[in-house]
């Protein structure tokens, strides 16, 4: 049976790629620590994802390695090596604010993580389809240089070559990245550089905000689904700067797990896609607080800071039509009032139970 390896496989991305995969009849191979709860506390803990794929997937089969063990990669590869078909590689440090508290933590996950990956892929699986999430965060504040307009509710770009978002042409130099954005972006090329100079099958998405219900958030990573959690528990929730103006564009961990599934069937050697919700998916984040107010029908409790965090974007669309140029039979199946009534959905339903 064709191989699957997802690391990660217990967050967010990971657990969509297990579930995806092995619905498709793949053995589903899956790394994951639970640093998460490590980064994020008890809130942020992936344990109970974890233990739901191994109930729900007699082809899924789970590993409790750190991907800085180089060792331990080796003897999954070793093991798996003549059946590995495709390596979907979503664990890392996640954070912007996090990355700041301990860059050598925050760098050896992201940056050595996937170079050890990589490596073993080379090795054991040349063959396979490698697959990296990035994120739009490589870019630094670069997007923070576009010419925005201020409306009501949100900021908008002024020139129209911007209005279907940010392309893979923009730079990632001479701005400020943040630690994570860094490390992301040391990993971003590696992945680029093992396409190009040992012809390994790998692509590159440089995500927006990957969101969807199965999203452990927490107030240093996971908008949406944090958002959400503040509402229906009557938390305050803080805005970092920008009024709450700063918009992002949302999708479904669904839907880029389908766009996965696009580059593996046909894939390029160190290719990077910008991937995210696009401009028909993107809000402010107090257009945001607007749908979940009208969906929940409680009241946010908010505050605006002045402070922005380091980094961090003002204006961030994904132009995704580099991918649906090339992978023209993929396209959104889910709006951003379904991500949202979703994510509420479950939160209601485990508040109930709990």
């Amino acid at each position: 049976m064709s191989i699957i390896l997802v690391t990660g496989a217990s967050g967010l991305v990971g657990s969509e790629a297990v579930s995806f995969f092995s619905k498709k009849k793949f053995r589903v191979i899956g790394i994951d620590n639970n640093f998460r709860k490590y980064f994020f506390g008890i809130n942020g803990s992936t344990n109970s994802r974890r233990d739901e794929l191994i109930r729900n997937y007699n082809n899924y089969t789970h590993y409790n390695i750190d991907i800085r063990n180089f060792n331990g990669l080796e003897k999954i590869f070793k093991k798996y090596k003549n059946n590995i078909s495709c390596i979907i590689h979503s664990a890392a440090q996640p954070s912007h604010d996090w990355s700041a508290k301990e860059p050598m933590t925050d760098f050896s996950i992201n940056a050595l993580g996937t170079i050890n990956l990589l490596e073993l892929t080379k090795k054991y699986a040349g063959d396979s389809v490698f697959i990296f999430t990035s994120t739009n965060k490589v870019y630094g504040d670069n997007p923070n240089k576009i010419k925005l307009i201020e409306k009501k509710n949100r900021y908008e770009v002024k020139n129209k070559n911007f209005f279907n978002g940010v392309k893979e042409s923009m730079s990632i130099d001479n701005s400020i990245h943040s630690i994570f954005g860094v490390s992301k972006a040391s990993a971003d090329l590696l992945v680029q550089e093992y396409g190009k100079n040992f012809l390994l099958k790998t692509g590159i998405f440089r995500g927006g905000c990957i969101t969807g219900p199965n999203h452990s958030g927490t107030e240093l990573h996971g908008f949406l689904n944090y958002l959400v959690k503040a509402n229906i528990n009557k938390l305050k929730y803080f805005i970092y700067g920008y009024k709450g103006k700063q918009v992002r564009d949302n999708i479904h961990s669904f839907d880029l797990i389908n766009s996965f599934w696009q580059f593996f069937k046909k894939p390029l050697c160190g290719e990077v896609f910008n991937i995210g919700g696009g401009r028909a998916n993107s809000c402010s984040v107090l257009e945001a607080i607007q749908i979940i107010e009208e969906i929940t029908r409680v009241k946010m409790q908010f505050s605006i800071l002045k402070k922005s965090r380091v980094g961090d974007h003002k204006w961030y669309i994904s132009n995704n039509s580099k991918f649906t140029k090339k992978y023209n039979n993929w396209n959104l199946q889910f709006s951003l009032r379904d991500i949202i009534s979703e994510i509420v959905d479950k939160n209601i339903f485990y508040k109930k139970k709990s």
